[in-house]
């Protein structure tokens, strides 16, 4: 049998403020998205587009800060691999300055990571 592959994709969707969403995206289409897809694996970025979201299941609960309005995924070689590459990218000093352009760092009223492999 093959052995299992380390790679995952880390899958980052966060809830923005509606006060603050159009100055997000703005930040996020003009600064954030094409310096992290430049210095990341970064398989897309995405915005909520309007459409109204579907929520099923048998027990189906939506977090009082409303549906995720941002998602973005990164492939990443190993989670180790994960860890020390957020970090130096995060910490870099042209990242750190694009983060000092943020509209508002307090506007994430949710955030949720979650780390896959492919089945």
């Amino acid at each position: 049998m093959p052995e299992a592959s380390e790679a995952i994709v880390e899958i980052r969707d966060y809830t923005i403020e509606a006060e603050w969403f159009e100055a997000y995206r703005e930040w996020a289409s003009e600064l954030a998205g094409p310096w992290l897809r430049a210095n990341l694996d970064v398989i897309d970025f995405w915005v909520d587009d309007g459409h109204e979201p579907e929520v099923a299941g048998s027990a189906p609960v939506v977090s009082p800060n409303g549906q995720p309005n941002v998602c973005w995924i990164i492939r990443w070689p190993s989670r180790a691999a994960r860890e020390e590459g957020f970090r130096v990218t995060l910490g870099s000093p042209e990242w750190q300055d694009i983060w000092a352009k943020h509209p508002n760092t307090n506007a994430y009223l949710h955030l949720n990571v979650r780390f896959m492999r492919a089945a």
